[in-house]
């Protein structure tokens, strides 16, 4: 058997194959009304394409755990019962094609409130279904977003609430594994960061003090998410700054917080959360910090950015630089990669019976 095509079990969720689909935001959803942050056609049509092509796990994209945590008014969200009905269309066809249907939960901070990338992805005001943004401290990630509300001590309590919430309706809505959002420089991730978190409180300061607030999370999402059911978080391993900023000697330190508090998983992307750092990108170039905190920790790891090829993916999983790789934008290329890659090293892949003479 192939590293590939090897199932992979984490607690009592076994995903068939090492080929997972990761987190895009869709920027698709109604932003405002009844239909504001529901799930629609095509959502279904995006997320089904890729089970029927035999990804083993798809993470739908960020979802938010309340209308101001959306990047964009047009993301989808896991507030209200409405939502949870529309996701069911999609879990229940997902499993259907033997795909482990997984959510990531988010909150965007004070990255929130912006257009839609093909847009320009510019903050938006009320006049485009825009909203005010609210961070660890009162920074602004960069000239074009305006300066985020500092949140109270009670404040933060309450989107700790937002989470746990969130997580009991994933569940509702048929989710077998939730993923909590600490990347891309979104509201976990500024609280990580000594560059967006200039907090004096309890929150802020020391290592402790700045993980705090997502330990808080990962605990209150853990104690509501059922003990059988893996729960992942995607960090960024790195800000890319020379100095003032979360480092990889950080996640690592990290990943054995997260592993004692119940963190099934660990998905390392990196960036995000400081603008205007150059990230020297390549071929697999953030499988680096996947594979050291495999090695350093007893926490599984997924890799992501910039694998392709079927031969990269492979060697990746064989070396054992990470227990998984996700892939987006190639997903995004060719729904199918799946089934291809298990042509191409003799793996195994469940297909459709309607796609039989494609065998």
């Amino acid at each position: 058997m192939t590293a590939l095509f090897e199932p992979c079990t984490l607690r009592d969720v076994t995903i068939p194959n090492r080929v997972w689909m990761p987190p895009m935001c869709q920027y698709s959803a109604a932003p405002e009304g009844p239909e504001t942050g529901v799930p629609n056609d095509w959502h279904f049509a995006h997320y089904a394409a890729r089970a029927t092509g035999g990804t083993g796990l798809i993470i739908v994209e960020a979802t938010a755990v309340s209308p101001e945590g959306r990047i964009s008014p047009y993301d989808l969200g896991i507030w209200n019962d409405t939502q949870v009905e529309a996701f069911r269309r999609i879990t229940g066809f997902l499993a259907a094609q033997g795909t482990v249907p997984a959510i990531q939960l988010a909150h965007a901070g004070r990255k929130a409130s912006t257009d839609r990338p093909w847009k320009g992805g510019a903050p938006v005001g009320p006049d485009a279904h825009g909203w005010d943004s609210v961070a660890p401290s009162p920074i602004a990630f960069d000239d074009r977003h305006p300066v985020p509300a500092e949140l109270t001590a009670d404040q933060i309590k309450g989107v700790v609430g937002q989470f746990a919430d969130a997580a009991r309706r994933a569940l509702a809505a048929g989710f077998e594994i939730a993923e909590i959002h600490g990347a891309h420089g979104y509201l976990i991730n500024e609280f990580l960061s000594p560059h967006s978190n200039h907090r004096t409180d309890a929150y802020g300061g020391s290592y402790e003090n700045r993980t705090r607030f997502a330990l808080e999370v990962v605990d209150a999402v853990r104690e509501v998410w059922p003990q059988d059911k893996p729960l992942f978080f995607r960090v960024s391993a790195t800000e890319w700054l020379d100095e003032g900023g979360w480092t990889a000697d950080d996640t690592v330190r990290f990943a054995a917080d997260l592993r004692a508090h119940g963190v099934d998983l660990l998905d390392v992307s990196s960036g995000g959360n400081a603008s205007g750092v150059r990230i020297p990108t390549g071929p697999g170039y953030q499988v680096p910090f996947a594979a050291r905190v495999k090695q350093e920790t007893t926490l599984p790891v997924a890799a992501v950015g910039l694998i392709t090829d079927v031969e990269q993916a492979e060697k990746i999983l064989a070396n054992g630089e990470a227990d998984a790789v996700l892939l987006g934008r190639e997903l995004l290329r060719n729904p199918s990669w799946t089934r291809l890659a298990a042509r191409e090293l003799g793996g195994e892949v469940r297909v459709p019976d309607q796609y039989h003479r494609s065998v």
